[in-house]
């Protein structure tokens, strides 16, 4: 590429960063990084109504988490940010302003003064006439109060009252404008169509549609990587930039991220609805109370998530599934970004985690549950995340469903046990703890040996002997194997279990025969 290539991530700080969001940070993280760019944090903080304290604090530890840590933002620009900072918008006010008023001077925008009543009560009019959606626009600007509607004398005057003190930009009528999006191919808008977008509210702040196109520029960015529903608004960004006298940077709209049902955008209320995080981290309420459970607190493995997000809207054309950070950005390109919507696949998702998790080493992943596990030792930690990895897809399922390990089970299987449970039985199961008692090496192929052997030699029946043993231990059909967890488990553990569970069964047996 001719120009270094600098992409932003620009996020509102109006509330916790979504899967959507990140989504779009990491495309931006991949592609620079595939070009040896920059990756930019910028935050659009412009709407102050809406804004909520945390957020980009939040922005920032998720974007860490993740690890595709911007090479500026907010305080760390290092060199570049005298040229290109602040990072801010907020702190940018002045500089938007200077290009809203040049707009205005040379025709290109008007100052407006209507309150809102008044372009209700437009809408409404419109809306009595069969125009339903009205805009303001060419087609009702000349009834409303703006400067190309009043005399000099009143628009001084209403300038300096600073009520609903508005800067528009003043759409053409009859025009057609084009350009080419990297994932949508050519796209065209009538300007016809269009609105005249408020450019500088009345609080003196500029909107997104002013402040994006003039950080844009300043900063240099190369591309714009952003939401699809942004690109009914581009056309006006490239209005701006050909009336200003800037090239526009190249454009690249990502589709939706849609529900997991395959219908309608995924949101923030999909989290509860279908019980999976939509957030990279918890989200708290005011009074510190969780709002939205986050992918890591779910149990994710960060570099998952990232290849997981990764696929949700491109393709590498290839069957490779599982990536390596380096690996993306290596095989990342923009034109392999698909056009159409990205179900959101939890399964899928656990399905990445899973595979990272068995990937690991026992020692990396006994350090991220330790907290769990305080009063276990390292090397039987490590030996139950041998044991359970492959049986798991988060984190928190190591000690979900692998309690069994360290206390008594909870619960007992009982539809097994009522199934496979035969108190005639129990002389052999005496007699095979009698034999493992013996022991003097408790490992997995010594038990094996035993028990195995003693079943066969007795022609008891596999599958009856050994989900009673299996049941008695853990409480459950689901685990490792049976004799790789009696090791873990240790002799006297083990013996303990399968005595006391026994017993247990014949007491379940009793009630049912009562």
């Amino acid at each position: 590429m001719d120009k270094r290539v600098r992409v932003r991530f620009a996020p509102s700080p109006t509330g916790p960063l979504n899967i959507g969001g990140l989504r779009t940070a990491l495309y931006d993280y991949l592609f620079a990084r595939k070009h040896g760019g920059d990756f930019i944090l910028r935050i659009e903080d412009t709407d102050k109504n809406r804004e909520v304290p945390g957020t980009e604090d939040y922005i920032m530890q998720a974007l860490e988490w993740v690890g595709i840590r911007p090479d500026e933002y907010p305080g760390v620009g290092g060199d570049k940010e005298e040229k290109y900072g602040p990072y801010r918008q907020s702190e940018r006010k002045d500089i938007y302003l200077k290009y809203a008023l040049q707009l205005v001077d040379e025709g290109h925008a008007y100052y407006a003064f209507d309150s809102s009543e008044e372009i209700d009560a437009m809408r409404k009019e419109e809306e009595e006439k069969g125009n339903t959606g009205a805009k303001y626009n060419h087609a009702t600007r000349d009834r409303m109060k703006n400067s190309l509607t009043l005399d000099p004398k009143q628009i001084e005057e209403l300038k300096n009252k600073g009520e609903n003190v508005v800067i528009r930009l003043k759409m053409p009528v009859g025009q057609e404008i084009k350009f080419t999006d990297i994932v949508r191919d050519s796209v065209s808008f009538q300007t016809s169509l269009l609105d005249d977008k408020v450019m500088i509210k009345a609080d003196g702040m500029p909107t997104y549609h002013l402040a994006n196109i003039v950080d844009d520029h300043l900063m240099e960015i190369s591309h714009v990587i952003r939401g699809e529903e942004w690109l009914s608004s581009t056309a006006h960004h490239i209005y701006m930039y050909q009336c200003l006298g800037w090239v526009p940077p190249q454009f690249a709209h990502l589709s939706l991220l849609l529900k997991p049902v395959g219908k309608g955008k995924l949101s923030k209320r999909d989290s509860a609805t279908f019980g999976f995080p939509v957030f990279p981290l918890n989200w708290f309420n005011e009074d510190g109370s969780l709002q939205f459970e986050g992918f890591k607190e779910y149990g994710f493995i960060p570099e998952a998530l990232i290849n997981f997000l990764a696929f949700l809207g491109w393709n590498p054309g290839t069957e490779q599934e599982i990536f390596s950070k380096e690996e993306l950005i290596q095989a990342f390109s923009l034109d392999k970004v698909v056009k159409s919507g990205a179900r959101f696949d939890i399964e899928k998702a656990k399905w990445f985690n899973q595979q990272y998790l068995i990937a690991m080493s026992n020692a990396e992943i006994a350090a991220l549950i330790s907290s769990d596990f305080s009063n276990v030792q390292q090397d039987t930690l490590e030996a139950f995340c041998g044991l359970m990895k492959e049986r798991v897809d988060n984190l928190n399922e190591f000690a979900s469903k692998g309690y069994f390990f360290f206390e008594k089970p909870k619960d007992w299987d009982q539809k097994t046990i009522r199934k496979k449970y035969k108190v005639e039985n129990d002389i052999h199961f005496k007699a095979m703890a009698e034999a493992l008692k013996n022991l003097n090496s408790f490992e997995q192929e010594e038990i094996q040996n035993v028990i195995k052997g003693y079943i066969t030699e007795h022609e008891l029946g596999f599958g009856n002997i050994l989900a009673i043993y299996r049941i008695a231990l853990t409480g459950t059909m689901k685990g490792p194997d049976i004799f790789a967890t009696m090791e873990l488990l240790g002799k006297e553990v083990s013996l303990i279990r399968l005595q006391d569970g026994l017993r247990l069964f014949k007491e379940f047996q009793k009630e049912e025969n009562a």
